[in-house]
């Protein structure tokens, strides 16, 4: 019970996913024609031989980055998932699941890629999903109705409904399958850059260590040297112009040298205060 509770939590959840697959249902044939007539032909071929389920075994098997260890039946999606022995033979039960379960094989890749990265699925592929189903349930009722009722009428258009149902299955699982695949090509970064790599490890400061390393920034100067570009690196300090040896402010401004005050011819003719016996100035009544 509660696994299937967590099953419908982790469905409602799904709808909320706002990455999107690398490639829709109706882009996969030209996306990755080659592949997508393979897993058609696997598709086709899973309903009579031992050898049809191979594409859906090697995408489980690559979604699990090769590590069969951690493989569960039907990617802990179904009831019967963790309770086959998996653990103790896992390619056996990965080989008998896409055997005999071709159809949830595939769907249980779909949903672990889905959980991974948080891809939801578009209305289209939506739509395209939900008339294969459907498309099967109307062949199946139309099957069992005929076989009750024996009209020869409803038994053609019974198996020419299954033949339309098969060739759509077929045709709808290939293309998911080379979603799948695309989907994974860019997880291991086929397109360019991987853009899912781990990233560098970080280094830590440590007390022997001057200064701490960069860590995506550009390393900045040591704590005593100087910053950026001042002074300039051709012009020495202090700038030219400036009075050598101690002396302020230099001597063009027109200051004593050598400690003389007050300065020769100081204080200037007229200044103030008039020189003695000139008081009262001029212009002044005399007592």
């Amino acid at each position: 019970m509660a696994s299937s509770q967590a099953n419908l939590e982790k469905m409602h959840l799904r709808q909320s996913y706002r990455n999107l697959w690398h490639t829709d249902i109706m882009g996969t044939m030209r996306a990755d024609f080659p592949y997508c007539c393979l897993a058609l032909w696997c598709a086709h071929l899973a309903c009579g031989t031992r050898l049809g389920p191979c594409v859906s075994y090697m995408l489980r098997k690559r979604a699990l980055y090769n590590d069969m260890s951690r493989y569960v039946c039907c990617a802990g999606y179904m009831p019967c998932s963790g309770r086959c022995g998996e653990s103790r033979c896992p390619e056996f039960c990965l080989a008998t699941e896409v055997f005999l379960c071709f159809g949830n094989s595939v769907a249980s890749t779909r949903f672990l890629l889905q959980d991974e990265f948080n891809i939801q699925t578009t209305q289209c592929d939506n739509c395209i999903i939900g008339f294969m189903v459907c498309l099967q349930q109307v062949a199946c009722i139309f099957s069992i109705v005929a076989a009750i009722v024996g009209s020869e009428e409803l038994s053609e258009a019974s198996q020419i409904l299954n033949c339309m149902s098969d060739l759509v299955y077929w045709t709808v699982c290939a293309c998911m399958q080379t979603q799948h695949k695309i989907e994974m090509d860019k997880r291991d970064g086929k397109f360019g850059p991987q853009p899912m790599a781990v990233p560098p490890v970080q280094q830590m400061s440590r007390i022997d260590q001057p200064t701490p390393p960069p860590a995506g920034y550009a390393p900045q100067p040591a704590y005593g040297q100087p910053y950026g570009s001042y002074p300039p690196p051709d012009q020495g300090y202090p700038p030219a112009g400036y009075p050598q040896g101690g002396a302020y402010p230099p001597p063009a401004q027109g200051y004593p040298q050598g400690g003389a005050y007050p300065p020769p011819g100081y204080p200037p003719q007229g200044s103030y205060p008039p020189p003695q016996g000139s008081y009262p100035p001029q212009g002044y009544p005399a007592k």
